[in-house]
């Protein structure tokens, strides 16, 4: 386990590298790797590990019963998913994670850490402290979410969403995480409109693509 990589993540920021050995002890880290594709957690089942990407990347996605799929998130290597629901613990999830390409995760047993009362180390305090950060973020992203798909028009909702990842790549120039599909099950638009109203957009001259590479021209 390489312990660098893991003081730069969010979840063990301002750790020294003895606390964060104990805490994978503690927390009887785990480490495991999926195809692309895999199921890694399974909306309706309970968790008590949260998911650190280690290499490559995974979707957060809401697949209803008739077929229909709702990508909520994507999480990149660094960053972390399934904190909430390992630190509840008997709360069942309503969404699946599917690795988005061959991934390596390292799980960690956070809903242990309840446990702990008076035994509460100086790990244990930083790490709550760091979980209460990444769910604010993670509250970010879908508060950001909901604006990508508030827009009645397609056009609407992909400027909204390519000006968010403008601003936040400061560049007009950027790659999203997202293929054609997926770009059109995060903003819930049918993939054919989608393409045909980027189609447009090219001609038009707002922007330039080219899979998932944009390009935003100035008016």
């Amino acid at each position: 386990m390489n312990i660098n990589i893991l003081q730069r993540t969010m979840l063990f920021k301002g750790m020294t590298e003895q606390e964060i050995r104990s805490a994978l002890s503690a927390l009887h880290a785990e480490e495991r790797e999926y195809k692309k594709g895999t199921t890694i957690l399974h909306a309706g089942t309970t968790t008590e590990r949260v998911g650190l990407v280690l290499q490559g990347s995974v979707t957060i996605e809401n697949n209803d019963i008739w077929g229909n799929r709702t990508i909520l998130s994507h999480i990149e290597q660094g960053q972390f998913f399934a904190e909430t629901y390992a630190f509840l613990g008997n709360e069942p999830l309503l969404v699946d994670v599917i690795s988005n390409e061959n991934c390596h995760i390292l799980f960690l047993r956070i809903g242990s850490i309840q446990k702990a009362g008076k035994d509460m180390t100086v790990w244990t305090m930083k790490l709550i402290t760091n979980l209460l950060l990444i769910s604010s973020y993670k509250n970010l992203l879908l508060s950001g979410r909901s604006f990508h798909t508030s827009p009645k028009t397609i056009r609407g909702r992909v400027m909204a969403y390519l000006t968010s990842v403008s601003l936040q790549k400061h560049s007009r120039e950027f790659d999203i995480p997202f293929d054609r599909q997926q770009l059109a099950d995060y903003l819930n638009l049918e993939r054919s409109a989608l393409s045909k109203e980027l189609g447009k957009m090219q001609k038009e001259g707002i922007l330039t693509t080219r899979k998932n590479h944009f390009t935003i021209h100035d008016d």
